[in-house]
C-alpha cells in the first residue's frame, strides 16, 4: 500500500538529516548533541535491527551473550549474538529450566526497540513553561550535569521547606534492583509516595488465589502432566506469563489433554482448544459457580483434598440445602457453606440465560473437568477479574481448583519456586527527622479509603492503586504534589481514561522523565533522562517462575552505547545521591555506598560501580558457594555471569497442604481471610462489612461476602445509546505499550486473530455490522462514556455478537515518527485506553479494563 511504502521510505533515510516533523519535539531536540557523535562515528540511522556498520574495526565474528527480555512480564532469559558490539540475533537461553531455551516475538522487536533511532539521545529540558497536550514543550538538549543538578535543587527546595511528602516516584517496567531507586531513595528523602505500576497490571488476578489459599502473587501450571485445561481470558499463547514456554510445549499439551477457554473473543489459544465458550462479557462468575455445581453434584470433587460426606452418600443435590456437619473436611474450609450460600441452585440452565452458553456445553465442561481431577487447571486471566465486580469471580475461578485438588498437585496450579536473592541494606538509619515525619503522610493514591480497600495480602490499605493517583494531584488531595519522577512508565497513555494523567501532568510543578523513547509521558515532564534499554544496556535481575521452576535472570550491559544512556534503577540514583551530598545531604549517598562488592569488600565510589556491586550484593547467594541455600550451584559471580541465569531446585507438589498461608491454614472456599480482612477495613472506617461492599459498588451483604459467588457486572453505558460491550485484548507483539514504533510490529500484526498488517481495526461481528451498516474497511468512530477512539472497521466471526474487540497497543500520539502520526499532535491507530473510564476493583485496587463500558459506533 503507499502509506506503507511511504512510512518505510521515510525510515530508511538518515534520521539527522530527514527528519521533518510538523512540531518541535523531543526529537528534534535530542538531535542536536546526537549530531556531532554521529559525525564522528558514520551511523546511519536507520529502524533496523541490522542496521549499518558502525565503522568500528572487528573480525566479523560474533558470540552469544546472556540477557533477559522484559517485553512482557514472562521475563524469559535469553541469549544475544554480538558481532563487534552490535546486537544482530536473539534466542532462548538453553540454561533456563523455565522457558527452555524457548522464545516468542517479542524478543526479536528488541532489536528494533534498541537501534531505534527516535530513541532520547541526552539529556533535555523543557523551555516552555506552559504544560498541556496542546503546548509544545520546546526541550532543549542539556548535559548530565545541568539535568541532575536541576532535580538535586527541587529535591532539596522540598528538604528545606519540610515538604518532602509532596515528591513522587512513580514506576513503570522494573527489575529487581528496583528499590534502589523506588523504595530507599524515596524514603531517605521522605516521602510515602512510591507509586508502582502494579494495579494496572493484574492484582484482581491476586485476589482469588490469596483469599482462597494464601498466595498473592501469580501462579505457575504444570500443563504438561494435566488432563484438562480451562482458560479464563488467558491466552498462553500470545499475552499471559511464560508466553515461550508455553508456545513450545503446547502441541504436547493439546495431544495430551482437553483445552476449554472462556473468552468472547477467538483468541490464539481459543484457535487451538476443544472448547471454545464465548461468554457474555462480564459474566464469568455465574459460569465458574455453575460449574462448580456441576462438580458438587456429580459427586466429581477431589476426596483425598476436600473430604467426604460422613456416610459416603452425595447430599449434594440441587436446590437442597446441607447439614455442615455431615461433611468432613480435610485441608478446605467451608466447601458446605459454599454449597448452601452460592452452589446449590447455580444450575447449568441458570448460568445459561446469564453467560449465552449452551446449558449442555456447561454440563459437558464441568462433568469432563470434574473427571480430570485432580490434574484439571482453571487458569485465571486478567479478564474476569479486572472488572468492577471481578474480585468475587477471581474466587470462583480459583475455587475449582480446591474442588478438583489441583492446587499445589501434580498437573495443578503451584505457587513460586523458592529462591535466594538478598534484600538490600535498610534505610531506617538514613532517615533524619524530616524524612520521619514526611514518610507518615497519607500516599497519594488514597489507598486504604472506605471506597477503596487495596487489600493486598489481607491488610486494608497495601495494595497501591496506581489510576486513582491522577486524581489525587488533580485534586491535591491529600495535598500537592511539587516535585515527581517518573521512569519506564507511561501512564498517560497506559491507563484508562488517560486524560486526567493529561491534566494531572500539567499540573505538577518538577516533572522528571526517565525512558528510552519521548512519550505522552515525557511531553508534560520538565526534565527527561535517556535510560539504557532492559536487554542489551543494563545491569540488573528478575525473576520469574514457569514449567515447576524458577529462575533468576540476569541483565548486563552487552553492547557497544550508541548514545550516552543510564541506568535507570542505579547509575541514576548514585549520580542524584552525589548531587544531593554537594548539596549537604549525604544521608542518600552514604546508604548506598553500604552496597559493597562481597568479592572485595569495596565500597562503591561510581555510579558504574554501584550499579555492578549491588546487583551482585543481591544476588551472593545465587553464585557464592560459600552461600549456597539450593538450586544451580556456581563457583563465583564470573560463572554465573557468563551462563545468566539460576534455576531453583524443582517444585515440591502437595507439600502446602493443611499449611496455607490462610486463617485456617487450608484452602477456603468460606474465607475466614477475607473475613477478617474486611471486618478490619470496616473497623478503621467506624462503620459494617456491608457498608463496605455497598461502597465498593458489590452487591453481597453478610455471610456472602466471605465467599467466591457471582456478581452481576457493572458496566458504564445505556445500552441504547451503546449497543456493544467493548473487549480490551493484548497483543501478541506488544512489547507491553513500547511496540508501536517498530515495523516489524505493523508487519506481523496479523499474528493477532482477526487483526490486520499496517493497519488498527475494531473486530465486529458481521451480524452486528449488517444492522448498522458497516463493512469492513470502514474509517469508524468508537465511543464510550467517558471517551473515543478512531480505527478500521474488521468484519470478523470470531468475536461474539452485542461485543466489539479492540487489540490494545496502537493509538500513541507521541512515541515515534512511526508509532504516531505526526509526533505530539495526532495518533496512528485508537488507544483502546481512550474508551475506558477509571474504574476499580476496590477490594485489590486493580483497574477495571474488562466488561466495564458500552461502546456506540458511528462512521466516518
Amino acid at each position: 500500500m503507499d502509506r506503507e511504502k511511504k512510512v518505510r521510505k521515510s525510515l530508511m533515510k538518515d534520521f539527522l538529516g530527514n527528519i521533518n516533523l510538523s512540531r518541535r519535539s523531543f526529537i528534534k531536540a535530542s538531535a542536536t548533541t546526537g549530531a556531532a557523535v554521529a559525525a564522528g562515528s558514520g551511523l546511519s540511522f536507520e529502524l533496523k535491527a541490522l542496521a549499518a556498520s558502525t565503522g568500528a574495526k572487528g573480525n566479523g565474528m560474533g558470540q552469544w551473550l546472556p540477557a533477559t527480555c522484559q517485553g512482557c512480564t514472562s521475563w524469559c532469559s535469553k541469549q544475544v549474538y554480538i558481532v563487534d558490539g552490535r546486537a544482530v540475533k536473539v534466542r532462548g537461553n538453553p540454561h533456563s529450566k523455565v522457558n527452555m531455551g524457548a522464545g516468542c516475538p517479542r524478543s526479536h522487536l528488541a532489536l528494533q526497540q534498541l537501534y531505534d533511532p527516535d530513541r532520547i539521545k541526552s539529556p533535555m529540558k523543557r523551555t516552555n513553561p506552559k504544560k498541556g497536550r496542546e503546548e509544545d514543550p520546546k526541550f532543549v538538549p542539556v548535559s548530565w550535569d545541568e539535568a541532575l543538578d536541576t532535580i538535586a535543587d527541587k529535591i532539596m527546595e522540598l528538604r528545606n521547606n519540610n515538604e518532602t511528602h509532596k515528591y513522587m516516584l512513580m514506576r513503570g517496567r522494573y527489575s529487581y534492583m528496583r528499590d534502589v531507586l523506588y523504595d530507599r531513595m524515596t524514603k531517605i528523602i521522605g516521602s510515602p509516595n512510591n507509586i508502582s505500576h502494579s494495579s494496572l497490571c493484574a492484582e484482581a488476578e491476586k485476589f482469588g488465589p490469596f483469599y482462597t489459599e494464601g498466595i498473592w502473587s501469580y501462579r505457575q501450571y504444570d500443563v504438561l502432566n494435566a488432563h484438562y485445561v480451562l482458560l479464563w481470558g488467558a491466552d498462553p499463547l500470545a499475552a499471559n506469563r511464560q508466553v515461550s514456554y508455553y508456545s513450545k510445549v503446547w502441541g504436547d499439551v493439546v495431544d495430551k489433554a482437553t483445552i476449554a477457554i472462556v473468552e468472547p473473543r477467538l483468541s490464539a489459544s481459543a484457535g487451538k482448544a476443544d472448547e471454545w465458550l464465548p461468554i457474555k462479557p462480564g459474566q464469568d462468575g455465574a459460569l465458574a459457580v455453575a460449574i462448580s455445581h456441576v462438580i458438587l453434584a456429580e459427586g466429581l470433587w477431589y476426596k483425598p483434598f476436600v473430604g467426604d460426606f460422613k456416610d459416603g452418600n452425595n447430599l449434594f443435590i440441587a436446590g437442597q440445602t446441607v447439614d455442615e456437619e455431615a461433611f468432613e473436611e480435610l485441608h478446605t474450609n467451608g466447601i458446605v457453606k459454599y454449597w448452601n450460600l452460592e452452589l446449590k441452585d447455580k444450575t447449568p440452565d441458570w448460568a445459561s440465560e446469564i453467560t449465552g452458553i449452551p446449558a449442555e456445553q456447561i454440563y459437558r465442561v464441568a462433568k469432563g473437568f470434574g473427571l480430570a481431577a485432580p490434574h484439571a487447571i482453571s487458569w485465571l486471566g486478567g479478564g474476569p477479574c479486572m472488572q468492577v465486580r471481578g474480585g468475587y469471580t477471581a474466587m470462583a475461578v480459583h475455587a475449582l481448583n480446591g474442588i478438583v485438588g489441583a492446587v499445589d498437585n501434580v498437573g495443578g496450579t503451584l505457587k513460586a519456586n523458592k529462591e535466594y536473592t538478598s534484600k538490600f541494606p535498610k534505610p531506617d538509619d538514613f532517615m533524619d527527622d524530616i524524612a520521619k515525619k514526611g514518610k507518615k503522610h497519607e500516599k497519594i493514591d488514597q489507598r486504604g479509603r472506605l471506597h477503596i480497600p487495596c487489600l493486598k495480602s489481607g491488610k486494608p490499605g497495601g495494595a497501591v492503586i496506581t489510576n486513582n493517583s491522577a486524581d489525587g494531584i488533580l485534586n491535591d488531595d491529600p495535598y500537592e504534589i511539587k516535585v515527581a519522577i517518573g521512569y519506564m512508565n507511561n501512564f498517560s497513555f497506559s491507563a484508562p481514561q488517560p486524560e486526567r494523567w493529561e491534566r494531572a501532568l500539567s499540573k505538577i510543578p518538577f516533572l522528571v522523565h526517565i525512558t528510552t523513547n519521548a512519550s505522552e509521558f515525557s511531553w508534560f515532564a520538565d526534565i527527561v533522562l535517556p535510560d539504557t534499554h532492559h536487554m542489551f544496556e543494563k545491569w540488573g535481575y528478575v525473576k520469574a517462575i514457569g514449567n515447576g521452576y524458577r529462575h533468576v535472570t540476569l541483565m548486563q550491559p552487552i553492547v557497544k552505547n550508541v548514545w550516552d544512556y543510564k541506568i535507570d534503577e542505579t547509575e541514576i540514583p548514585w549520580l542524584l545521591a552525589e548531587k544531593l551530598a554537594e548539596r549537604g545531604f549525604d544521608n542518600l549517598l552514604r546508604h548506598y555506598k553500604t552496597y559493597k562488592d562481597p568479592e572485595t569488600g569495596k565500597e562503591p565510589s561510581s555510579d558504574k560501580e554501584f550499579a555492578l556491586y549491588s546487583l551482585k550484593y543481591a544476588t551472593q547467594q545465587l553464585w557464592d558457594p560459600a552461600k549456597y541455600k539450593g538450586g544451580d550451584k556456581f563457583d563465583g559471580w564470573e560463572a554465573f555471569r557468563k551462563t545468566g541465569v539460576w534455576n531453583s531446585d524443582p517444585y515440591p507438589f502437595r507439600k502446602r497442604w493443611g499449611k496455607m498461608k490462610t486463617k485456617t491454614g487450608k484452602f477456603e472456599f468460606y474465607s475466614e481471610t477475607l473475613k477478617a480482612a474486611l471486618e478490619k477495613h470496616a473497623e478503621n472506617h467506624g462503620v459494617g462489612v456491608d457498608e463496605v461492599m455497598k461502597a465498593t459498588h458489590y452487591l453481597a451483604r453478610g455471610e456472602r461476602a466471605f465467599i467466591p459467588h457471582y456478581e452481576e457486572p457493572y458496566i458504564l453505558g445505556d445500552e441504547k445509546e451503546y449497543p456493544f460491550i467493548h473487549v480490551d485484548h493484548k497483543s501478541r507483539l506488544n512489547r507491553e505499550g513500547r511496540s508501536a514504533n517498530c515495523t516489524w510490529y505493523y508487519d506481523f500484526k496479523d499474528l493477532d486473530p482477526g487483526d490486520e498488517t499496517w493497519d488498527d481495526v475494531a473486530k465486529i461481528n458481521p451480524l452486528d455490522a449488517k444492522k448498522f451498516g458497516i463493512q469492513s474497511g470502514d474509517r469508524i468512530k468508537i465511543s464510550s462514556p467517558t471517551g473515543s477512539l478512531f480505527c478500521t472497521a474488521k468484519l470478523w466471526e470470531g468475536v461474539r455478537p452485542g461485543s466489539v474487540a479492540k487489540c490494545y497497543g496502537q493509538g500513541h500520539w507521541a512515541y515515534g515518527r512511526l508509532a504516531s502520526k505526526k509526533f505530539g499532535k495526532e495518533a496512528r491507530g485508537g488507544s483502546s485506553n481512550d474508551l475506558i473510564p477509571a474504574q476499580y476493583e476496590a477490594l485489590s485496587g486493580s483497574s477495571a479494563y474488562y466488561a466495564v463500558t458500552r461502546i456506540k459506533i458511528e462512521k466516518v
